[in-house]
């Protein structure tokens, strides 16, 4: 059975009874307790007993990592799971349905909103969460221009960005309760078709992964205005598909259709400066990427075998692990991070269309507590 991360960094008590630290919330106890932690997750979990119906575009974990949200291109278009353990099961699903071919989709950062991005009008759907339930939000009353291909939530839930094609290429709503209102458009448009985009970690930034030179546009926010940076001096090679921010904001990788098929950059206040291309490259076009919560790993979702490509980061230096025993089943279009980093899911085209994988054990950075054995839990002083 995989082993699960428990929560970190709060209590001042440990139980004593098997449960897996950061060494970094609990030095002390980490240099007493028995080494053990986990590395990026790699192991394939079961396929759900319920898979979504058509090649899947991209996915999503809610913030509490409770739910799994999977875009795909057949109806229902969306594919809803709650997770229990390593198990995740199909929610029914949502009275009403996205219009059509779903492309991407996000949870807010309370997890009571998910956006989901497709491809025939109103390009975006809105659910909000009631435990279970999934109900469908009012259409925005200006909607994106054309097909949505991707979606992003600012770190507030304040504020949804839609990816997609045609002129201004990126539409941003604000929240007011259940109302999404559009801005205005950026003064500087992204060059072209935009394929997907996400927010900084701090929500100051917005980068915009874009068909046509420069391929990354990024913004800066203040307020309700979103200001074009200056370019990276070093810009992707080709056709961006997707880009991740790390969870400290100091990072942003691009997923491109061109080798070296992912471009890292590091953040220095608003200047974007591209780091040296890691020594293994992903094996063609990358379709999406994500960091690990705590900023360590890389994924990188591309179109050919093993489709899925994680690093591990050092500094600076990302460097490719050894890819996972049992890979996804065809081109991978997206993946995601869970919060707590314990798991990584894969969309891919060809049945499962979802591959979920769990974490195994590294000692370097995490640790086990001793289990003691009785009524009540011993604790140790953190």
């Amino acid at each position: 059975m995989l082993q699960t991360l428990r929560p970190i960094g709060v209590p001042d008590w440990v139980p004593c009874d098997g449960g897996v630290y950061l060494k970094s919330a609990y030095a002390a106890l980490g240099a007493l307790a028995s080494g053990f932690g986990f590395v990026a997750p790699t192991t394939k979990l079961s396929d759900p007993s319920a898979l979504a119906a058509g090649n899947a575009q991209g996915c999503a974990f809610s913030p509490d990592g409770n739910y799994l949200a999977v875009a795909h291109n057949t109806t229902p278009f969306i594919t809803i799971y709650k997770r229990t353990g390593d198990t995740f099961t199909k929610l029914s699903d949502p009275s009403a349905l996205p219009a059509s071919a779903a492309q991407g989709c996000a949870f807010s950062a309370d997890g009571n909103y998910l956006a989901v991005a497709h491809l025939i009008t109103p390009f975006i759907t809105i659910y909000k969460r009631s435990g279970d339930a999934f109900t469908k939000l009012s259409d925005p009353s200006a909607l994106p221009a054309g097909n949505a291909q991707g979606c992003a939530f600012s770190p507030d839930g304040v504020y949804l960005a839609v990816a997609h094609l045609i002129t201004p290429f990126i539409t941003i709503y604000k929240r007011s309760g259940d109302t999404f209102t559009k801005l205005a458009d950026p003064s500087a448009l992204p060059a072209g078709n935009a394929n997907g985009c996400a927010f900084s970690p701090d929500g100051n930034y917005l980068a915009v992964a874009h068909d046509a030179t420069p391929f990354i546009t990024i913004y800066k926010r203040s307020g309700d205005t979103f200001t074009k940076l200056s370019n990276p001096s070093a810009l992707p090679a080709g056709n961006a598909q997707g880009c991740a921010f790390s969870p400290d904001g100091n990072y942003l990788a691009v997923a491109h259709n061109t080798t070296p098929f992912i471009t890292i950059y590091k953040r220095t206040g608003d200047t974007f400066t591209k780091l040296s291309d890691p020594s293994a490259l992903p094996a063609n076009a990358a379709n999406g990427c994500a960091f690990s919560p705590d900023g360590n790993y890389l994924a990188v979702a591309h179109n050919t075998t093993p489709f899925i490509t994680i690093y591990k980061r050092t500094g600076d230096t990302f460097t490719k692990l050894s890819d996972p025993s049992a890979l996804p089943a065809n081109a991978a279009s997206g993946c995601a991070f869970s919060p707590d980093g314990v798991y990584l899911a894969v969309a891919h085209t060809t049945s499962p269309f979802i591959t979920i994988y769990g974490q195994v054990a590294d000692s370097s950075t995490q640790f086990r507590m001793p289990l003691v054995e009785s009524p009540v839990p011993a604790y140790l002083k953190a």
